[in-house]
Order: structure tokens, then sequence, then C-alpha cells
């Protein structure tokens, strides 16, 4: 399990950003998830042939960036589009959600 950032997150939420190396909209996500220092689990979907078969039966589709949030009670919650992702991680985890 690859993750990016040290910090803590102020919520209890399990976050798995489903990727692949070389794609500029996840690039988008990693960076934002670098500056405001997460620790989110990287799942390539390349690399681990489970993540990409995970994403296509969740979602239907294989299409990535899609961050997944499991909330302390276990519930998923599958967000795509690289601009949602990274207003929903700024808003949630960000300096003003502090």
């Amino acid at each position: 399990m690859e993750c990016l950032g040290p910090a803590e997150e102020p919520a209890k939420d399990h976050l798995a950003l489903y990727y692949f190396d070389g794609c500029p909209f996840c690039v988008r996500v990693m960076r934002a998830i670098d500056t405001l220092r997460l620790n989110v689990e990287l799942r390539n979907i390349y690399e681990n042939r489970e993540y990409l078969n995970e994403l296509r039966e969740v979602r239907g589709r294989t299409t990535v960036p899609v961050l997944r949030i499991t909330s302390a009670d276990g519930e998923d919650r599958w967000m795509p589009e690289s601009a949602d992702i990274v207003r929903y991680l700024q808003a949630t985890y960000g300096q003003a959600a502090a």
C-alpha cells in the first residue's frame, strides 16, 4: 500500500485514490494531496489488476482519478472528476476546515 503525505486527517475517513501513472488529471489530484500533506492510499489500476476490477465493478467504468472515501462506519463514497476531488480535499482537509 503506497501512501502520500505524513499528515493526519481531521476526519476518521480512509482515503484511497485510484489512478495510473501519466494521467494528467491524476497528477492534479496528487499535487493537492501533497500540498495538503494528506495520508492517502494510492491504488494504481495498471500495477494491480484487483484495483482495476474493483473500479469497474463498483462504478461500471475504469476512468480515473477516483477517490474512495471510506467512513469510520465502513460506508464507501466514490468521487470521480479531478476538479471535484481537489475541491473536496481542500474544503475538508484544507486550512479553512481546520
